[in-house]
């Protein structure tokens, strides 16, 4: 089918437009104008704004995490649809299926679940599986894994560290690698209750410096576009910028992406012990072209934390609202699940929210600072659209300072900055940006021969509203989305990458999986015959 969408102003960064003109779609890809031939179906987008669709790079939409977390709060499931023919919990609020059809809703049309352990990768996919519309990818957790604990203990070099992530990432049909707090699991079953960069993981002898710089190494030489993605030590602390800039220089140059950089932000000065340093971590991120950053912008309202950082969580329970939560420890991570409320009238919740406001708009390059809210730790996706808008007028972060505690607002420099974000950068932050850190050469952008991952938007001065429901939206070509209700239900693929290793290492994992677990390492594959639909994945090239 030839469809046009008609005298639109397109927004397209990557090749440098941003003007009213024509867009031509045949079957799944963008096309140039066909001499001679007319459309198929035709979309009048006149004074409408034309973007790639977007792509968000940082969000819990499944695993073991996820589920618990739904568990955790029964109050929060959808209970009207008696026995639905999908995975358990696949109706529950932030379920598989809300999931697809809110972000479709909003013009995304690719999400990367950016945790998930190589234990639980199988059941990760089967769950993305029942997110219709967009696609998906997930990120492969290492770095608090015995193997890759012993592997660096024993000295065993390089090679088999970067052998050992390929597998991994492999078998978990992953599209790059997390760390998270790295060693830090591992030192908490050893009774350990804070860990820094340079404390050592007990047994292993190892620091976190040492596991992340492996790690970092292993995903350079093997080639994997997204860097690695970094949740670092200390994760909500006061004072725990000097955490944020230790990691930034530990980098030594190379690749690095810094997640929910936000919950790293904090400063302790004022009366509270509690400030914020977003301004000097900009600044270190402005000078450290090798970073890229995703915020993790808070918004005030029940949410609920899910992390793999089960030291953090595990110190955090103290503060569930409501007063409820789950620890749960094994190989690799384990997590925590704590339910949390952010209050408008609370001092430190209200410098949370202007920390990641700072980072948005003192940060210069949008090529390098990426749209999260770290779903849903520090706000529910669905609260994307207020973000934009406070982001892009400083008349509504104005009047939302004007409601918060003062004295918190003295803490930040937020009400001095005057940025505004414009429609080119938002499309860079939201679609261009994530699309080269992905490695996804196929999508955001609106170039020939791209894919037609499109979204169109009807501009006016509520600009949340504006991105809250987009006018419309296609997905591979196929129009899913009219008037922010969906008009077509489908199913995306799965993204990730297939990173090539001496397979001698998969022979030593069998050996320690049937010596450790007694099972086979097999049963914890990600093959596309266990999944519900065929052709599941879209496979990533491993080159830059």
């Amino acid at each position: 089918m030839l469809i046009l969408l008609k005298g639109g102003r397109l927004i397209d960064p990557v090749n440098e437009r941003n003007e009213n003109g024509d867009l031509w779609i045949e079957n799944d890809r963008i096309v140039a104008a066909p001499p001679g031939r007319l459309a198929d179906e035709v979309h009048d987008v006149s004074g409408k704004i034309v973007m790639a669709g977007a792509i968000d790079i940082h969000s819990h939409i499944a695993g073991g995490n996820v589920n618990t977390a739904r568990l955790l709060l029964p109050e929060k499931h959808q209970n009207h649809l008696p026995n639905p023919p999908s995975l358990p919990l696949s109706t529950a609020k932030w379920s598989t299926f809300e999931t697809g059809t809110i972000y479709a809703s909003m013009g995304f049309t690719t999400v990367i679940e950016p945790a998930i352990v190589p234990h639980q990768a199988l059941q990760a996919h089967l769950e993305l599986s029942d997110i219709p519309i967009i696609d998906k990818g997930t990120l492969t957790v290492l770095g608090n894994d015995d193997f890759l604990l012993s592997l660096l203990r024993e000295g065993e070099g390089q090679a088999a560290v970067t052998d050992y992530v390929a597998s991994a990432v492999a078998g978990s049909n992953g599209l790059g690698v997390k760390c998270i707090n790295a060693g830090g699991a591992a030192a908490f079953k050893y009774n350990a209750r804070t860990f820094g960069l340079d404390d050592v993981v007990p047994f292993y002898g190892l620091t976190s410096r040492q596991i992340v710089e492996a790690l970092q190494r292993a995903v350079e030489d093997l080639k994997i576009p997204h860097p690695l993605h970094l949740h670092a030590n200390n994760l909500g602390i006061p004072g725990n910028v000097a955490t944020a800039l230790a990691t930034i220089e530990a980098a030594r140059g190379e690749r690095l992406h810094f997640a929910h950089l936000q919950f790293y932000s904090y400063g302790a000065e004022g009366g509270h012990g509690f400030s914020s340093a977003a301004a000097e971590l900009a600044a270190a991120v402005n000078a450290a072209p090798n970073v890229t950053i995703d915020v993790g912008q808070v918004m005030f309202g029940q949410t609920v934390t899910v992390s793999a950082d089960v030291l953090r969580q595990f110190n955090g329970a103290e503060t569930a609202r409501p007063k409820k939560s789950v620890i749960h420890d094994g190989d690799d991570n384990g997590g925590g699940i704590v339910p949390y409320l952010y209050r408008e009238n609370d001092f430190v919740n209200a410098v949370q929210w202007a920390c990641g406001l700072e980072l948005f708009l003192a940060i210069d390059d949008p090529w390098r600072v990426f749209f999260t809210t770290d779903h849903p730790n520090g706000a529910p996706f669905t609260t994307y659209p207020e973000i934009f808008a406070l982001i892009m007028s400083r008349d509504a972060r104005a009047e939302a300072i004007a409601r918060l505690p003062q004295d918190a607002v003295a803490m930040t420099t937020l009400p001095s900055i005057a940025r505004e974000y414009n429609l080119n950068e938002i499309a860079i932050m939201t679609r261009a940006a994530p699309a080269k850190l992905l490695g996804l050469k196929d999508r955001g952008h609106l170039g020939e021969g791209g894919l037609a991952d499109i979204a169109v938007y009807s501009p006016g001065k509520d600009l949340a509203k504006m991105f809250r429901i987009a006018h419309l939206v296609f997905k591979d070509g196929d129009l899913v989305v009219r008037d922010g209700r969906v008009s077509r239900y489908r199913w995306g693929k799965a993204l990730k990458v297939n990173p090539g290793y001496d397979k001698v290492i998969d022979r030593r994992l069998a050996g320690y999986y049937d010596h450790h677990f007694g099972v086979s390492r097999d049963l914890f594959a990600v093959k596309e015959n266990l999944l519900p639909r065929a052709d599941a994945f879209a496979e990533v090239a491993c080159a830059r």
